[in-house]
C-alpha cells in the first residue's frame, strides 16, 4: 500500500481524543474544541472522537452526538472526524451511526460487538447492519481484550467486501493475521497499539490510531511519515525515542487516565477529570508515569509532587 500517493479517508496520524471534563464530570466542549485544533496543528489528520479514550461507555447519546459536531465544526476540512458509534446493541449502533452522520462526521469507528460474544456470522451481520444506515465510511475496530472476542482473519476478508468497510484498527498483536489481511484486502490498516506503528506499517499498514499521540504529535507525525516514505532508519529512531513514551501512557493505567494527566501537566487541557469507573491515579502510579516521561525526556515529578 502506497499512502504517499493516494487519499485516505481516515488520514494516518489518528488520535483517539480524550474527552474533557469539566471539574463537576460534564463534558467541557470548549476544551474539547481547543484539543481538537491543537492535535491537528500538530500534525494529526484524523482524530477518532467518544472511542475508547474519550471514555465512551461513559457518555450520553446527546453528549456523543455534541462531540462529533463541535470536534466537526472545529477541525473539519483539515482532518477527518470519525466518530466512535460501535456498541454491543446493533440498532443502537445504527442509531448511533445516524447521529454521527447528522452532526458532520467524515466517518465511523466502530468496535467489534463486546460482552455478548456473538459468532462470527453475528458480528458480520453486526457490521452489515451499521453500514447499511448511513453513508458514512467504517474503520473496523478489532481488540478482542476489550471485546471479548476476535474478528478471525477469515470474517476481516469478508468484511473487506463490503463498500463501505474501507478500515481496520488492530488491536490484536496478531502480525500474522494482520499480514494475511494486507495481502487479500484493500483495507486500509491503522495499528492500534501505539508501539506497534512500526512493524505494522512496514508490512503495509497506513497509520496508527494512537493514544500517546496527544502528547508527542509532531515525533508520531514524523515516525508515520518516515515509515510511510520507506524511510525505516529515521522511522527506527523515532519508534525507540517514543518506546518510554509509550510505556508511560500505555502500561501502568489507563490510557485515558495517564493521557488527561499529562495533558494536564501540559496545561493542554484544563484539569485531568475522569468519570467512575475509571479514577485518578494514586501517588505510586504516578511515579511510575514520571519516571518513563523522564526517560523520553519529559521531567513533570517535581510538578506533581
Amino acid at each position: 500500500m502506497d499512502s504517499l500517493n493516494r487519499t485516505l479517508p481516515f488520514g494516518t496520524l489518528v488520535t483517539a481524543m480524550v474527552t474533557p471534563f469539566t471539574e463537576d464530570g460534564a463534558v467541557d466542549f470548549d476544551a474539547t474544541a481547543y484539543l481538537a485544533n491543537k492535535l491537528v496543528e500538530d500534525g494529526c489528520d484524523g482524530l477518532v472522537v467518544s472511542g475508547t479514550t474519550g471514555e465512551t461507555s461513559t457518555l450520553e447519546d446527546s453528549e456523543k452526538e455534541d462531540l462529533f459536531r463541535v470536534v466537526a465544526e472545529t477541525v473539519g476540512g483539515r482532518a477527518k472526524v470519525i466518530a466512535g458509534t460501535g456498541t454491543n446493541h446493533t440498532s443502537h449502533s445504527v442509531e448511533m451511526a445516524r447521529r454521527a452522520e447528522r452532526a458532520g462526521a467524515d466517518g465511523q469507528l466502530v468496535v467489534t460487538p463486546y460482552y455478548n460474544k456473538p459468532t462470527q456470522a453475528g458480528v458480520l451481520a453486526h457490521f452489515d447492519a451499521v453500514s447499511a444506515a448511513t453513508d458514512l465510511p467504517i474503520m473496523i475496530y478489532d481488540i478482542p481484550g476489550r471485546a471479548g472476542i476476535a474478528l478471525s482473519t477469515s470474517t476481516l476478508i469478508r468484511l473487506a467486501d463490503n463498500p463501505k468497510i474501507l478500515a481496520l484498527k488492530d488491536a490484536k498483536a496478531d502480525f500474522a493475521g494482520i499480514t494475511r489481511v494486507l495481502a487479500n484486502t484493500t483495507l486500509d490498516v491503522y495499528a492500534g497499539d501505539d508501539g506497534l506503528t512500526l512493524p505494522w506499517m512496514a508490512a503495509g499498514a497506513v497509520g496508527v490510531v494512537s493514544v500517546s499521540a496527544h502528547i508527542a504529535t509532531a515525533q508520531f507525525r514524523a515516525l508515520v511519515d518516515a515509515a510511510a516514505a520507506g524511510d525505516f532508519a529515521t522511522a527506527r529512531r523515532i519508534h525507540f525515542e517514543l518506546d518510554p513514551l509509550i510505556r508511560a501512557v500505555m502500561t501502568h493505567i489507563p490510557g485515558a487516565v495517564s493521557a488527561k494527566q499529562i495533558l494536564a501537566l501540559q496545561k493542554v487541557i484544563p484539569n485531568a477529570v475522569v468519570r467512575l469507573p475509571l479514577v485518578a491515579p494514586d501517588a505510586i502510579e504516578m511515579e511510575a508515569v514520571y519516571t518513563d516521561l523522564a526517560e523520553a525526556g519529559m521531567d513533570f515529578s517535581r510538578i506533581g509532587a
